[in-house]
């Protein structure tokens, strides 16, 4: 009675934790272009904090936002899909690439033209993945049908068109049914509002990190000694105030109107998020922004300067002694000019990584590097008193450039790892990377303690507290990457580095693999089915097909452990990275149990004679769509990671677990499902 008691408890706390998500609804309309021309309006409605990704991703992603047509004769497309929404691009780690992702709200259209005269029922599916901080769901599939009447007479005659709603609990079948809706002659509504909302945080953010990079620019030896040759330029007349003042709002207004319009012609020019995932995915422009930063980093280091041509430079300067309200302007341009060697580099990269954002993001930094760079011009020349707190120029100067010089040259590694990546060229390991990483902040190190001397530097005579705080954080930094090279994770700036599985020499996976016990070469039966497709992180043996480890499971006489993750789950990857490494979870996953990773969104093929329909009618032809159907219909979840403990009766021994972080509740539940297994 008790083991009943027990099991009914099961029962109904899987029932209450484990629910399907529906964070997506869907609703299919019609609108009236012209004659026998017609837009199909897909509208998703995204709950909060949910985000959907985009129609328009580049290769190696997460599953795009797609819409599929069945065949049909009595239509034909008039051009390609359109996101009425915008899509916020984001970088995405796990991806390594940027992402375009809708939130809250996401409208698609897609312009066709009837080529019969009678009625047409326009059918298909739209497939889209959903994920949020937390969790993603599997990559899901609804059916649409929209109906195009026969003749447009009268738009109040028109028969409305079919509306689904992935939010509600009915079938598929009942997602598409007609309901009453009117369609109506297209408009055109800004996306500006929207994309502002779901990008604020990110927003913000990015507004600081310009700022601050403002700042930085403020130092380089290019503009520091500018700051008091500008001053004196206003407090000529000082007899005049408020002119004074004037001149010198108008100066600081220029500079952020100048730098601003370098941000809106990067918007204008690169609008579109499939010139973004060009950007930052091809080979070209990510070749070009790494010989940039090498070219750059070697100007910082003293090989040559970067100027602009001195006719530029002098004509705008005749402009700004002419007087007048256009001389604030013009100084302001001049210094914008003049600094160009020094700020070029910091602009440029800023630019580089704004132009990889949403079409708003450049202007926005540039907003913010010129806010920066133009507040001090301004205070001085209002508050010329102030000047006297400010250190006097020196070879501390172009330290700060050098300084920048390598910071460039590891930024710039970025843009060649991306390539290697994409390319699949296996140049550069991940610790080759970490290698490079390694040398370049240990010769900076060495060059604020005065190890090191280039052209322009003077000497060094004793250091300040200052650098030595500087000197002592980039020793620090080297030291926390030395790890690195042996497969350590490195998971603060693992956004920047190639992803562990391009580690060639891990150590980490030899200790966990040295912990196995002798009969840890028996915990499978046998070549399991995917593995030359698919592995397990850590050394793991286990399976990639639930019943060939059912089957392994009752031979070996162990629970099954079913692990239900994906290649693009943020927190699957947490869990691997944060929980499994803990040397008691290893040995209980290897040792105590048959483990099957059961991959929701993996696009192999299924073999013909595989392929199946769902319960609610849907083709399950692919490995993932086979997991995801198996986890919702089973175990009524779709989130991942989910983990479920099965006897050989294919029952649960105890309830089943998401993402939890916390390595003593996972060896929790790990023990008590064991334990329940052996008394069951």
């Amino acid at each position: 009675m008790k083991k009943v008691l027990f099991y009914c408890l099961i029962f109904i706390s899987t029932a209450l934790n484990a629910q399907i998500e529906k964070p997506v609804h869907w609703k299919f309309s019609l609108e009236i272009i012209g004659d026998n021309v017609y837009n199909l309006v897909f509208t998703a409605s995204i709950d909060e904090p949910w985000h959907m990704y985009a129609s328009d991703l580049p290769e190696g992603g997460p599953i795009a936002t797609s819409f599929n047509f069945d065949d049909s004769t009595s239509f034909e497309f008039a051009g390609p899909l359109s996101q009425v929404s915008k899509p916020v691009v984001k970088f995405d780690p796990n991806f390594n690439m940027n992402i375009g992702m809708h939130s809250k709200k996401a409208i698609f259209k897609q312009q066709i033209k009837a080529t019969l005269p009678n009625s047409v029922d326009v059918k298909g599916f739209v497939e889209f993945m959903v994920c949020n901080d937390r969790t993603c769901l599997a990559p899901e599939e609804i059916k649409f049908s929209i109906k195009i009447p026969a003749a447009v007479k009268d738009v109040a005659q028109i028969a409305s068109s079919s509306v689904s709603d992935t939010g509600s609990t009915a079938s598929s079948a009942d997602n598409s049914a007609a309901s009453s809706e009117t369609p109506t002659k297209s408009e055109t509504k800004s996306t500006d509002q929207t994309e502002s909302d779901n990008s604020k945080e990110s927003s913000w953010q990015f507004f600081l990190t310009n700022l601050l990079a403002g700042f930085v620019g403020l130092l380089t030896p290019c503009v520091y000694p500018m700051i008091p040759m500008t001053v004196s330029f206003f407090m000529r007349g000082q007899e005049q105030k408020k002119r004074s003042i004037m001149n010198a709002l108008i100066f600081g207004v220029s500079i952020i109107l100048i730098y601003s319009s370098l941000g809106l012609i990067v918007s204008l020019t690169g609008a579109g998020s499939n010139f973004f995932n060009t950007l930052s995915t091809h080979w070209i422009p990510n070749l070009l922004f790494f010989l940039l930063f090498v070219v750059f980093a070697a100007s910082f280091f003293g090989l040559f300067e970067l100027v602009l041509p001195g006719s530029l430079t002098n004509k705008i300067d005749q402009q700004a002694e002419k007087g007048g309200f256009l001389a604030p302007f013009f100084m302001a341009l001049t210094l914008v000019v003049v600094s160009f060697s020094c700020t070029g580099p910091i602009v440029s990269a800023l630019l580089i990584e704004a132009s990889k954002g949403a079409v708003i993001r450049p202007t926005i930094g540039m907003f913010a590097y010129s806010l920066a760079f133009a507040l001090p011009f301004t205070l001085f020349a209002i508050f010329p008193g102030l000047m006297s707190s400010l250190p006097k120029s020196g070879g501390w100067l172009n330290s700060v450039k050098v300084f920048f010089g390598f910071i460039l040259l590891a930024w710039g590694m970025k843009f060649l790892s991306s390539i290697d990546q994409g390319y699949h060229l296996n140049l550069f390991t991940r610790e080759v990377y970490i290698g490079i990483w390694i040398v370049l902040f240990t010769l900076l190190g060495l060059y604020l303690l005065g190890k090191i001397k280039f052209a322009h530097d003077s000497d060094l005579k004793y250091i300040g507290v200052m650098r030595l705080f500087f000197i002592i954080s980039v020793f620090s930094f080297v030291m926390y990457l030395i790890p690195g090279l042996f497969g350590a994770p490195l998971t603060t700036i693992s956004g920047w580095l190639p992803p562990k599985t391009k580690q060639v020499f891990d150590l980490t996976e030899m200790n966990s693999g040295a912990s196995l016990s002798e009969n840890q070469t028996s915990q499978i039966c046998g070549v399991p089915k995917y593995s030359d497709k698919l592995e397990i992180p850590y050394g793991i043996k286990g399976y990639f097909d639930y019943q060939e480890a059912l089957a392994c499971a009752k031979s070996q006489n162990k629970p099954l452990l079913l692990d239900f993750n994906g290649h693009f789950c943020t927190n699957c990857k947490l869990m691997e990275n944060k929980v499994w490494p803990d040397k008691r979870v290893l040995e209980k996953l290897k040792n105590n149990f048959v483990i099957v990773s059961l991959y929701i969104d993996d696009r192999t093929k299924l073999s013909e004679k595989e392929i199946y329909q769902s319960t609610d009618g849907k083709t399950i032809n692919t490995l993932g769509k086979k997991n995801a159907d198996f986890q919702a219909t089973k175990f009524n979840s779709n989130s991942q990671p989910f983990y479920v403990i099965l006897d050989h009766n294919e029952n649960q021994v105890n309830v089943p677990m998401g993402l939890d972080l916390d390595a003593e509740a996972f060896i929790k539940f790990l023990d008590e499902g064991v334990a329940n297994f052996k008394n069951k």
